[in-house]
């Protein structure tokens, strides 16, 4: 069987990502085939595709983490899934070992979840967001009732994510966005407060927010200079979780030591892959999440779908910055 596949062959710009018709291979042992139905798209690819990953891509390569989908073949040792069961993938694997864009992909399957009850389509918007914002929120900082929360990147499938379960616990959902064009859309996603941080002081408002008290956790995926800035706005032993290095400059980054020290503050570097490969972790979090789903306090939101014919298109577009919500690409019913 041959099945087309999304590779590159060189590093950079969405251009580089081609559709090439391959053999389908059979899953190997530990490994499962699932037939793709839908790619939720990330940043992390997006990163890897330019060659500005925490890993180097193996060329040529694949690519993608995330993806809904039905399982067509099992490998060897394989015995607790079903062929024709609706998954989704966890970015619990390396990119250089395998990828989701395509018709057809193998993956391990312990980085398999069934699929809760909804479309492909909305399901490869869950669980990358949800389960990141999580870690943090919930796991990492313990965010309480009456904490307040600064969410940098707000308008980010991640960042909504982290104003939606803030206020499934109580906590204080403070968006931080760079222009106004999207404050309007904030508010209505459940944030308590906006900040445009190209124009307004990010300490003297969270402050003002929060009747001098601070924010008990900065969340941050985009790290260089703005550090400072979200540190000023903390309170005493608050929290600054870096997960990304959207501004690129995160490696010349100067940690602010006086007003860390000060304070009591501490700054975490987090991924995601913590929670998804300890077990108990992932449960709880995966508990929570299909409880916030049941109950309509979680609900993943689209910024827009895009063919598979289109995977660069949908990559300009992801690197835009014009979405709110997740980027999704649909490839098969």
């Amino acid at each position: 069987m041959r099945s087309r596949v999304v590779r590159f062959h060189h590093t950079g710009a969405p251009e580089v990502l081609q559709i090439e018709t391959l053999d389908t291979p059979a899953p190997g042992p530990g490994e499962v085939r699932i037939r793709v139905q839908a790619i939720g798209l990330n940043r992390a690819e997006a990163a890897f595709r330019a060659g500005q990953y925490f890993e180097t891509p193996q060329l040529p390569a694949r690519i993608g983490y995330e993806a809904a989908g039905v399982v067509d073949a099992l490998g060897p040792d394989v015995n607790h899934l079903a062929i024709g069961s609706a998954v989704n993938t966890l970015p619990g694997f390396s990119m250089n070992r395998y990828g989701v864009y395509g018709e057809y992909a193998i993956v391990p399957a312990s980085a398999l979840m069934p699929r809760p009850t909804m479309s492909a389509v909305d399901s490869a918007a869950l669980w990358m967001a949800y389960l990141t914002a999580y870690g943090a929120l919930v796991d990492i900082a313990h965010l309480q009732a009456g904490d307040a929360v600064l969410i940098t990147a707000a308008s980010s499938s991640v960042g909504l994510a982290a104003i939606e379960i803030a206020n499934a616990i109580g906590a204080v959902p403070i968006a931080v966005t760079r222009t106004p064009a999207k404050a309007a859309e904030l508010r209505a996603a459940g944030a308590t407060h906006v900040i445009v941080s190209d124009s307004e002081d990010i300490a003297a408002d969270t402050m003002r927010a929060t009747n001098n008290r601070g924010a008990a956790l900065a969340f941050d995926p985009i790290a260089g200079p703005m550090v400072d800035r979200l540190a000023a706005a903390l309170r005493p032993q608050g929290m600054l979780i870096l997960y990304g290095n959207l501004s690129g400059l995160a490696m010349d980054m100067r940690f602010p030591f006086g007003i860390a020290a000060l304070r009591g503050l501490s700054l975490r570097g987090y991924l995601v892959f913590e929670i998804i490969n300890d077990a108990q972790r992932l449960q709880r979090a995966r508990d929570f999440i299909i409880a916030g789903l049941a109950n309509r306090s979680l609900k993943p939101r689209i910024a827009k779908v895009f063919d598979f014919d289109n995977i660069v298109a949908a990559h300009r577009y992801l690197e835009s910055n014009a979405q709110l919500g997740k980027v999704v690409v649909k490839v098969a019913e």
